[in-house]
């Protein structure tokens, strides 16, 4: 395959991924469904990893691998060069976004343990007590009713997504390098030779 190919390949993975993560980050602050007061919402959402890490900073290279790839076999030197660019930008939002999702599930939510005080009951919890294999620690969050699935779904499903996309673009990082040093494909240059 291709570099051109390969990384218009790429491209078009990434977009319903970023796509996903943008809508998993929002549906965090809507914890099963309801409106909270802004003081009600687990901290780590607000660090938009996935609008911004997972989301705007990816699609913005997937568009650039597209470009890239649009022209066929290995497409254009400078097309790859800014696509490797652009890709590192990429991999970092996805990474971003793998970190901040990760600490959201190791934290745990904010939650209303029965008291009406919004608190983080499973933040100074050791490996081995920790909420995520523990269900039964499940029952202290009372309010929002499943935040804690809610969480846990959300923050893995950010976490697969950031992964995948960092996996994705350190391809397209070393995929752009071949396809600037090396131009274009072989095909074409026997063409070209054969031709003269």
């Amino acid at each position: 395959m291709c570099t051109g190919k390969c990384s218009k390949c790429i491209g078009i993975t990434l977009f319903p991924l970023a796509a996903c993560a943008i809508i998993s980050n929002i549906l965090l602050y809507f914890p099963n469904g309801r409106v909270l007061q802004l003081s009600e919402i687990t901290d780590l959402v607000w660090f938009f990893h996935g609008i911004l890490g997972a989301g705007i900073l990816v699609i913005l290279p997937a568009f650039m691998m597209l470009g890239a790839g649009g022209a066929g076999c290995c497409a254009n030197r400078c097309g790859m060069l800014l696509s490797v660019v652009l890709s590192v930008m990429g991999f970092a939002g996805g990474a971003y976004c793998a970190v901040i999702s990760s600490l959201g599930l190791i934290g745990g939510p904010l939650c209303d343990t029965g008291d009406g005080e919004y608190l983080y009951p499973f933040r100074n919890d050791t490996l081995e007590d920790n909420y995520l294999f523990n269900q039964t620690t499940w029952s202290i969050c009372k309010e929002p009713e499943n935040i804690i699935l809610w969480n846990i779904v959300l923050f893995s499903i950010l976490l697969a997504i950031g992964v995948i996309e960092a996996i994705l673009c350190f391809i397209q990082v070393i995929n752009g390098l071949t396809g600037f040093i090396c131009g274009t494909c072989m095909r074409k240059r026997k063409t070209n030779i054969s031709g003269m």
